[in-house]
């Protein structure tokens, strides 16, 4: 019998997701970190790159969600040492080490911080603020409990003082904690500990002997709100604000003498995101960005980065830095180096900022190692392209920057793929060890007046650093009906939402508001605190008082003020009128809907098949494969022609999956845990109608076909994928080649694809490489804008200059020419060098083309999914939900999402299993709430409501009036819009609570 538990390591972002995807899945999860706190690296981050949202935001739910999970289980301040066992059967030892305070007793209330003496620098800010001896790291910390450093604490140091002994009301502190050890039974184990800053030798950029040189992390907390200057740019060295700034890319990366050649992947983004966010502070900095290669590969990234050239003046130097020394009276950095024309230059920058490389946790390494878990020579997990979740020891997976450098989004899709591979080994398992906690009884409101609870949240300085948040506490007081007002640091932290369920038990308040910012975000988040106080969740409503006020108003305090309190006053008023809704429970059909048979589509299916469910497989060929099917070599040597053998194999026998070729799809309705899709099948057309309870969609891209470089004219022109099929297939004699040439970014970069394609740069090296092994004295010359072989591709990119390809650059304004004349063809480009134009004669011209969509635009309107504007599927949220789309129940996986490697496609398939899985492995789901309903009395049976519903749900009955099945109504409002005679209301957002808004904002009566 296997243990229905798993694992996770590490309280980061990965590890916080891996550890819900599993407890909303039926499965206990122990959470275990070294930290006194979860957050990792992410809860140190002022914003994120593309989207600029502030980080600690969009974390803190997810902290507090795991927070108070009942089948969550935090072990903060401990170790795994060993692990005994085989999969689904393993025994964990963990150590656990001594906080001084005990966790069951302690409240969180912080009297003990506020009245210890004790100082030192905080970890939290990278050193650059204070902390005291006994601390929280951070105001949302989850657990919110205080931790005793001995090297600073005075009674450990000397035996005296003992102040916060005296001041704690729960008798909380415990000097006497040694350290415990404890075993835990577990199904299987994730590795998701995250990374550390490459600090070795800074000293050359004058990191640690001059005030001004900040490293990247520090920099993000001089940006945070939460920082140790508020969010205010101030030098180090004098508190002043410095004129200009420079970031330099690449420190302690893309170096082979240091053994750091990889790539480290964050660092181009996050020094552009700074640059950005510097400049949205304080439009009179100046920055500049000193760089080698820019690597925005993922999805908007290249757009962000023309946006910081563009909009915001950031300069981009291609550079190396040859020195940097201090003027020893201004204390500015001088930069010494070395322009694009080959002249030596100096500038004077007030702050210097490194951008540095990211590298495996010394104490992650020594663990794996413990464990017995093979690692490549940089100290990542080494795994393999074909499976890139799965360690070398059996039940052991990875996630994360663990596993490779890799930013936000693919961290949370790794975390998610790795849940869903732990899952399948402990499948039989699934609800065995989790306790479902019922909510309290729901309090009926209906004979009480509005007592109404306001919460003001500070958001550190975001919002209270613009808005006067007394004036705005002092007005909400004075409103009728307000009981309860009070402002928080972070309404969002845990600590608040205890806070907010105790005054509405004390207060018998029985409608809440909290200004703070975008329901967006947050309002699941306060939903569920009222559930647990015994509330409507419903009864609930936020006034976005950051977004639309503080972040747009930072110039006119006054004014944001008192649009501020305007604000309140509306959802005030509104929050009046809200009455309990409720929902229903709709039984879950246990099935999923794949579409597409190719890499993402074959893994997904087989996926949802493994973690016990059955599975539809509907691809629109007559042959499963998609794109795989062109593919014969990986740049890391695997064949994936093998690995599609396999999955044909593994998906036509499985006895769950259901496959159905030339079969596409024709109409589908339905919500999640209920949908229901019609295809039509082969020459016959014969219809099928499909019951499922999710969807995930693969439908793949293709290779753009150029019309430039005398492609589709000439033999010679070939795309890198026609490339590969004619060696693969032995179509093309290497041998016969002298001299081949590449071109990067045909057809993307550009006005009408302004996005870099990501897996170009890897496919050229790929087929350049297997060009010279099959034939080394065959030429290859590379034409790129920017080598974008980020992360551990990058010492391929080495490995081909050293087997003789060679590299050379061209400007967007300036790209190749493919000449004719009497001799054959030749390409000409500007050498950045040499300053002139070469010609080069080849015997093959290979283009690396964009990747471009399938036509999908019919699907994605029948399945409610945005696309981006190259069309692509969108996502429900670019950093946290990057397999979700917005409708709930439809996943989406592959290079139908966005451009991507096998093993990327891989995890992200595992990633839509996951979140996949949260339903499926439901009997019954909730469905209603904010729903549209009938007054049958007024229904005139027109049928615009019929006409205007994008889902098709209306319909006329019987009795000739109109019907709106809730559990299937999506709340968008449209009916309510059209009806003439206002015979449909939508629950949760009445007319009522729309006129009181508009009433408390222009002070007059709105008829009806």
């Amino acid at each position: 019998m296997t243990v229905g538990s798993v694992l996770v390591i590490g309280g980061g972002i990965a590890g916080l997701q891996a550890s819900l995807d599993l407890a909303d899945s039926g499965f206990k999860v122990y959470l275990v970190d070294r930290s006194p706190a979860l957050g990792g690296k992410m809860a140190q981050l002022d914003k994120t790159f593309p989207t600029n949202d502030c980080s600690i935001c969009i974390l803190s739910p997810k902290l507090v969600e795991v927070g108070r999970h009942p089948n969550i289980e935090i072990l903060t301040l401990s170790v795994l040492e060993e692990l005994e066992g085989e999969p689904g059967d393993f025994v964990a030892h963990v150590l656990r080490l001594p906080r001084f305070v005990k966790e069951e007793l302690c409240t969180g209330c912080g009297t003990c911080v506020e009245k210890c003496p004790g100082k030192a620098l905080s970890d939290f800010d990278e050193k650059l603020g204070l902390r005291k001896a006994i601390y929280i790291p951070y105001p949302q910390a989850i657990p919110r409990v205080p931790v005793i450093d001995p090297n600073v604490c005075t009674y450990f140091l000397r035996g005296k003082c003992r102040v916060c002994e005296k001041v704690c009301p729960k008798g909380a502190i415990d000097y006497e904690q040694k350290e415990t050890r404890i075993q835990l039974k577990v199904g299987a184990v994730i590795l998701a500990p995250g990374y550390r800053l490459i600090e070795e030798r800074l000293s050359q950029y004058g990191y640690g002997r001059f005030k001004n040189v900040l490293t990247s992390l520090q920099y993000e907390r001089l940006l945070s709100a939460s920082g140790p200057t508020r969010g205010e740019i101030l030098r180090p060295s004098d508190g002043k604000i410095p004129k200009r700034i420079a970031w330099i890319q690449c420190v302690g990366s893309r170096n082979h003498q240091r053994d750091k050649d990889y790539c480290s992947s964050v660092c181009c983004m996050y020094a552009i995101k700074e640059a950005i966010i510097t400049r949205e502070h304080n439009p009179d900095i100046e920055g500049a960005v000193f760089f080698i290669d820019i690597r925005a590969f993922g999805k908007g990234f290249d757009l962000y980065y023309e946006r910081a050239k563009k909009e915001y003046g950031v300069r981009f130097i291609r550079s190396m830095i040859g020195e940097v020394r201090e003027d020893p009276e201004t204390e500015d950095l001088i930069v010494r180096y070395v322009d694009e024309d080959g002249r030596v230059k100096e500038e004077s920058f007030g702050l210097l900022v490194l951008s540095l490389g990211i590298r495996p946790d010394d104490e992650a390494v020594q663990m794996a190692q413990r464990l017995k878990i093979e690692l490549d020579p940089y100290g990542f997990v080494k795994t393999n392209s074909y499976d890139p979740l799965s360690t070398s020891r059996p039940g052991v997976f990875v996630a994360g920057a663990f596993e490779a450098p890799k930013d936000i989004p693919e961290s949370v899709a790794q975390a998610s793929g790795a849940a869903a591979r732990a899952s399948f080994i402990i499948a039989p398992s699934r609800w065995k060890e989790i306790k479902l906690i019922p909510f309290p009884e729901e309090r009926d409101i209906s004979g009480e007046e509005p007592k109404i609870g306001v919460f003001i949240c500070h958001c550190g300085i975001n919002i209270a650093g613009v808005v006067n948040i007394e004036e705005v506490v002092r007005f909400a007081s004075e409103l009728p009906q307000v009981v309860h007002v009070e402002d928080n640091l972070f309404t969002c932290a845990q600590d608040t939402q205890e806070r907010i369920k105790e005054v509405i038990r004390e207060k018998g308040i029985n409608r809440v508001v909290v200004a703070a910012c975008s329901p967006r975000t947050h309002e699941p988040l306060f939903q569920q605190t009222l559930r647990e106080a015994g509330l409507n969740p419903y009864l609930f409503e936020m006034a976005n008082i950051r977004d639309q006020c503080s972040w747009v108003h930072m110039k006119e305090r006054e004014k944001a003020t008192e649009k501020a309190k305007q604000l309140v006053k509306m959802v005030v008023n509104a929050v009046k009128h809200k009455r309990s809704l409720k929902k229903e429970l709709v039984p879950v059909k246990k099935r999923g809907l794949v579409i597409g048979g190719g890499l993402a589509g074959l893994v997904a299916a087989l996926g949802l098949a493994e973690a016990g469910f059955e599975v539809f497989l509907v691809e629109r060929e007559s042959e499963l494969g998609g794109n795989l099917r062109e593919l014969y070599y990986t740049i890391s040597g695997e064949n994936p022609q093998k690995l599609l053998e396999e999955l044909i194999d593994k998906v036509t026998h499985h006895p769950r999956i259901q496959l159905i070729l030339n079969a596409q799809v024709v109409d589908h309705s339905g919500f999640q845990g209920n949908f229901s899709t019609g295809i039509v099948v082969g020459p016959s057309m014969t219809y099928r109608k499909l019951e499922h309870g999710i969807t995930i969609l693969c439908t793949g891209a293709e290779e753009h076909k150029p019309k430039e470089y005398l492609y589709g004219q000439s033999e010679k022109v070939l795309t890198q994928l026609e490339l590969e099929k004619k060696l693969g297939r032995g179509e093309l004699d290497p041998q016969r080649l002298k001299q081949v040439v590449m071109i990067q970014c045909v057809g993307s970069r550009n006005e009408e694809r302004p996005y870099c394609s990501r897996i170009c740069c890897q496919m050229a090296l790929k087929n350049a490489l297997k060009l010279k092994e099959e034939n080394p004295k065959v030429k290859v010359l590379v034409l790129y804008r920017d080598m974008r072989t980020y992360g551990l591709l990058e010492p391929y990119y080495r490995k081909a200059r050293e087997k003789g390809v060679v590299f050379e650059r061209y400007e967007a304004e300036r790209p190749p020419e493919v000449l004719e004349d009497l001799n054959g063809l030749k390409v000409r480009f500007w050498d950045e060098v040499l300053k002139r134009f070469v010609e080069v004669r080849f015997d093959l011209l290979v283009l690396s083309c964009a990747i471009i969509p399938r036509e999908n635009e019919e699907l994605a309107t029948m399945f409610r999914v945005p696309r981006t504007l190259e069309g692509f599927y969108q996502e429900a949220h670019l950093k946290l939900r990057p397999v979700d789309t917005a409708t709930e129940g439809v996943y989406v996986a592959g290079l139908a999402h966005w451009p991507k490697l096998i093993e990327e496609t891989i995890s992200q398939s595992m990633a839509a299993v996951s979140r996949a899985s949260r339903i499926l492995a439901r009997d019954h789901i909730e469905v209603g709430g904010i729903v549209a309903k009938v007054k049958g009395e007024l229904c005139a049976a027109c049928l615009l409501c019929v006409r205007a519903c994008p889902y098709g749900i209306p319909y006329i009955n019987e009795d000739g009036v109109s019907v709106i099945d809730p559990a299937k109504c999506r709340g968008c409002g449209n009916c309510v819009a059209v009806c003439p005679q206002k015979a449909i209301e939508l629950q949760g957002v009445s007319d009522e609570e729309i006129f009181s808004k508009i009433e408390a904002l222009g002070g007059f009566k709105v008829g009806v």
